[in-house]
C-alpha cells in the first residue's frame, strides 16, 4: 500500500509504518522527532541520495501516516526499537547502516546504538545528547526542558496545547519552518496524545536507565538558538562513548536543523559517514 509522495506502508509487528526510500547504496536510517514526520528530511534526502546512499525515512509510530495505537505503553522505547529493527529486516537490509536522528529521533538513535550496536556503522545525533547527560544537565537545560514535565499530565497538556486553534503548540513551534503542517498533523484525532505519549512512556526509563557505553562512532550536532536543548547535554555525551566522538556547533540556527541548515547538516553527516566507519 502506498502513502503520499511515493512513500509505502510496511507492516512491522503491531503497527504499519509509512516509509520513504530514496537512492541507492549504503543505507542511512533517518529518524524524526516531535511533532514531525518524515518530511523533516525533505531537504537532506536528495543530498544524501546524490552522495550515494539509500535513504530510509519512516514516519515513527504515532506520527505522519504511520499507525498511532492508543495508550502510552505502545510508545515505550523497546517497542520503538523493535519497529526499526523490524523495518530494516522487512526492507531486506542485512548489513549495518548509518543512523541519523533529530529530537526524539536522536534519543532513539542513541538507544539503538547502545542496545543494538551491531546494526549500525555510525550515528549522527542532532540536538539531543546522550539520555543520561540530558538527565544530568545543568540549570539551562532544566529551564529549557521544563515543558517536558508539564507534558506528562494527560488531558491537561493536550488542552493547553490545543486551545485557541493550537496556540500553545504554535508557540512551542515558533522556530519551526513548517509549523502549520505540524499543527495540521497533530490536530487529527488522537495524534497529539500519541505524540505526547512518547514523553510519558519514556521520560524516566530512558534518562535514568542503565545504558552501556556507546560503541557506535557518533557525531553530535547542536545549534546555538535551540530553545529546547542546552549545549552541555550534548558536549558531555563524550563521557558515554567507547567509540569515536565528534561535536559540531552550528551558530545562529534554532532547533530544527534539518530544515534550517540542510546543506551544513548533510555535509557534516556525509563526512562522518565516509571517514568514521570502514566501507561506508
Amino acid at each position: 500500500m502506498h502513502g503520499r509522495d511515493g512513500s509505502v506502508k510496511i507492516p512491522v509487528g503491531e503497527v504499519t509504518l509509512n516509509v520513504r526510500c530514496t537512492g541507492s547504496g549504503t543505507p542511512v536510517l533517518l529518524l524524526h522527532g516531535f511533532p514531525d514526520s518524515l518530511s523533516l528530511w525533505r531537504e537532506l534526502t536528495p543530498r544524501l541520495a546524490a552522495a550515494g546512499y539509500l535513504v530510509i525515512a519512516p514516519d515513527l509510530r504515532g506520527f505522519g501516516e504511520s499507525d498511532a495505537p492508543a495508550g502510552r505503553t505502545h510508545y515505550a522505547m523497546d517497542r520503538i526499537l523493535g519497529d526499526l529493527s523490524g523495518l530494516l529486516a522487512a526492507l531486506g537490509v542485512t548489513g549495518p547502516v548509518h543512523v541519523m536522528g533529530h529530537d526524539w529521533g536522536a534519543a532513539v538513535a542513541w538507544c539503538l546504538a547502545m542496545g543494538r550496536p551491531e546494526l549500525f556503522r555510525t550515528s549522527v545525533t542532532i540536538s539531543v545528547g546522550h539520555p543520561r547527560e540530558y538527565a544530568l544537565a545543568g540549570l539551562e537545560q532544566r529551564r529549557k526542558g521544563g515543558y517536558t514535565i508539564f507534558w506528562q499530565l494527560p488531558g491537561i497538556a493536550e488542552s493547553s496545547l490545543s486551545r485557541n486553534d493550537f496556540a500553545g503548540l504554535r508557540h512551542w513551534l515558533r522556530d519551526h519552518p513548517d509549523a502549520g503542517a505540524c499543527v495540521r498533523d497533530m490536530s487529527r484525532p488522537g495524534r497529539l496524545t500519541a505524540g505526547l505519549n512518547w514523553y510519558r512512556a519514556n521520560f524516566a526509563s530512558v534518562m535514568f536507565g542503565s545504558w552501556p557505553p556507546c560503541r557506535v562512532p557518533t557525531l553530535g550536532i547542536w545549534s546555538s538558538r535551540d530553545h529546547c536543548l542546552a549545549e552541555d547535554q550534548m558536549t558531555k555525551s563524550s563521557r558515554r562513548m567507547a567509540a569515536p566522538w565528534r561535536y559540531e556547533r552550528i551558530d545562529g540556527a534554532a532547533h530544527w536543523l534539518p530544515l534550517e541548515q540542510p546543506a551544513r547538516v548533510a555535509d557534516l553527516a556525509i563526512d562522518w559517514f565516509r571517514h568514521s566507519a570502514p566501507h561506508s
